[in-house]
């Protein structure tokens, strides 16, 4: 059955190929994907809410309050049970971070069973009140969808690569309605380079999957009221991209401490009470923090501003402003927290949704406070909405994905110059501070990080150094007499001879230039390979890195060092020549891309 599909698949191929334009067929998968990643888009919005409508409207049970301590709990559990018990041969991971290294070092291979995982882990997680956003798991689905398709066809890496790029945009463009933020988001977080015949097949990935989400989930997330801005407000609205360009910094600060306590737990289930149990008390405190969290911010456009602090224990100094804006101020560092907490324990989500909540309360918080004290009337909408844009940007190191997204799913096109300030001023402060986003500063900390900015390491990441090894080297045993095997070195077309033990451990290597001095000097000594043998100073791992190589070759002034596998035992030669061909032919390919 398994090699009648392969032959199906290589028929297909081979038609497409002779009938179809390799630019109009990646259209076509393009197209595919958009509908796939739609539907998955779909799915998830519509699972998870039935789940929240389920637990919080249709379930009646006298102490059914006392249970929203433990939904949370409840969610990751389930989450990480289904990991454990569904997910065995492949590997389960959650966030942009393992995407991007998959781009960058997996040849874009996403494993298949994230198209449905990264979907039911994420509605348990979220539909039971883990405080965290549904996009990164519709990403990572929508990408599994287009990986698994371009390797379906045969494809290349880099056509592979754009497949994966449209249905992460699709997935975005589904759940948000968003084709434009889809489209900017691709380009900014995952394509290493972008080039402009890419655009097409983004662009109609995007706004199919934006069509198809709309037949099953037509609900607009936002609306905002607004007449437009005023000028005089523009020194608030720069106010407003300091405080959220700081909190960014603090974010990223409190992501990696929270990551790392979690991280020395190492039972799962463990994780699961303590981050369970620490994010049902903090729900609990303050119900806002309860799932995605974006009902607060309908409220907050509609002008109640009393939702941020309704169904609390706090409810009953609601007509106090200055009650109002303390509880807010603590709500946007709980959600952080919540946020964080909800990840590190094991439950599926990312930071995509909480980081517009958190610049949400950040713009209200300012708006509001500066029309209590009479400092000005500024209008309240216009500043959640840019400090959304602001934190999106800041902390996901993505400033045109966090304008055009909120710009779409507000219609605040009219506001585009306060979100271009707020967005690029906290964009700013944060990279002044941290070069690398959240999702990227892990990778690059390891080398693992392709980027446009630094186009070497791009394209040194494509290429795997176990593809070009050298194997025709002669080689000779330890104990090998070399009066007898001189017709083999004569013959030979190298000059070096790496030498090994009898088990096939490496040993040293032997140099041509060395045998013939020996041979010059009469001798009737047996002369064995291990006499003139000389050991590297650096042997290369089957498994490096290239860029490593090169500079660990760099560092020894040697063109050519030996290969080993992790049991030390020699596999062939790597040199400079093989990797700076195939360098070049990386660049021919992307050259000729899409042409």
């Amino acid at each position: 059955m398994y090699l009648r599909l392969v032959n199906f698949v290589d028929q297909v191929n081979q038609y497409r190929r002779s009938k179809i334009s390799n630019r109009n067929f990646l259209v076509i998968a393009a197209v595919l994907v958009g509908v796939l990643a739609g539907l998955a888009a779909s799915l998830l919005k519509t699972l998870t809410h039935h789940i929240e409508a389920f637990l919080q409207t249709d379930l009646h049970w006298e102490y059914k309050y006392y249970l929203y301590l433990f939904f949370p709990l409840i969610g990751i559990l389930l989450s990480v049970l289904y990991v454990q018990r569904f997910i065995r041969k492949g590997k389960f991971e959650t966030g942009l971070t393992p995407l991007l290294y998959t781009i960058s070092k997996k040849s874009s291979h996403v494993e298949t069973h994230n198209s449905y995982s990264q979907i039911i882990t994420a509605a348990l997680t979220v539909g039971f009140g883990g405080s965290t956003g549904l996009e990164a798991p519709i990403v990572t689905s929508g990408a599994s969808i287009g990986s698994t398709i371009g390797r379906f066809l045969g494809l290349s890496y880099r056509e592979t690569t754009l497949l994966l790029a449209c249905g992460a945009a699709g997935g975005i463009a589904g759940a948000f309605n968003s084709p434009i933020a889809g489209i900017v988001f691709a380009v900014e977080i995952l394509l290493p380079e972008f080039t402009i015949p890419a655009f097409i097949p983004l662009l109609l990935s995007a706004a199919t999957a934006s069509v198809v989400a709309r037949f099953f989930y037509s609900e607009q997330l936002f609306y905002l009221v607004t007449e437009g801005w005023q000028t005089k407000a523009l020194g608030f609205y720069v106010i407003l991209a300091i405080w959220i360009g700081l909190y960014s910094i603090y974010f990223g600060k409190a992501n990696a401490a929270i990551k790392g306590f979690f991280y020395k737990i190492k039972h799962p289930y463990k994780k699961v009470v303590l981050g369970g149990l620490a994010l049902g008390a903090l729900v609990f405190l303050f119900p806002t923090l309860y799932g995605e969290g974006y009902i607060t911010i309908k409220n907050l456009l509609k002008g109640d501003y009393m939702a941020v602090i309704s169904n609390s224990i706090f409810t009953n100094y609601s007509t106090l402003p200055w009650v109002i804006i303390v509880f807010t101020i603590v709500t946007v560092f709980a959600k952080s927290v919540a946020t964080l907490v909800t990840l590190a324990a094991g439950g599926n989500g990312g930071v995509f949704a909480p980081s517009l909540i958190i610049g949400g309360l950040i713009g209200f918080i300012l708006a509001f406070s500066v029309n209590t004290l009479g400092i000005a009337q500024v209008n309240v909408a216009n500043f959640i909405v840019a400090g959304m844009a602001a934190a999106l940007g800041s902390i996901m190191h993505a400033p045109l994905t966090g304008i055009f997204l909120i710009a779409e799913i507000t219609g605040g096109y009219v506001l585009m110059i306060p979100l271009m300030i707020t967005t690029a001023i906290a964009y700013l402060i944060n990279r002044s501070v941290n070069k690398y986003s959240i999702y990227t500063k892990p990778l690059a900390e390891k080398g693992e990080l392709s980027h446009h900015e630094d186009k070497d390491t791009t394209v040194l990441n494509m290429m795997k150094l176990r593809f070009l090894v050298e194997k025709d080297y002669l080689v000779l045993k330890q104990d090998d007499v070399l009066n007898t095997k001189m017709l083999a070195i004569l013959q030979s077309k190298r000059n070096v001879f790496p030498i090994t033990g009898e088990d096939g451990e490496f040993k040293g290597i032997l140099y041509m230039e060395d045998l013939l001095k020996q041979l010059m000097e009469p001798s009737d000594a047996e002369l064995k390979a291990n006499d003139l043998m000389q050991v590297p100073l650096q042997v290369i791992k089957l498994d490096s890195d290239l860029k490593q190589t090169l500079q660990q070759m760099e560092m020894e002034n040697a063109w050519i060092l030996p290969v080993v596998d992790t049991q030390g035992n020699y596999v062939g030669m790597i040199s400079k020549t093989t990797i700076f061909n195939k360098y070049r032919a990386m660049l021919r390919r992307q050259a000729d891309y899409l042409s």
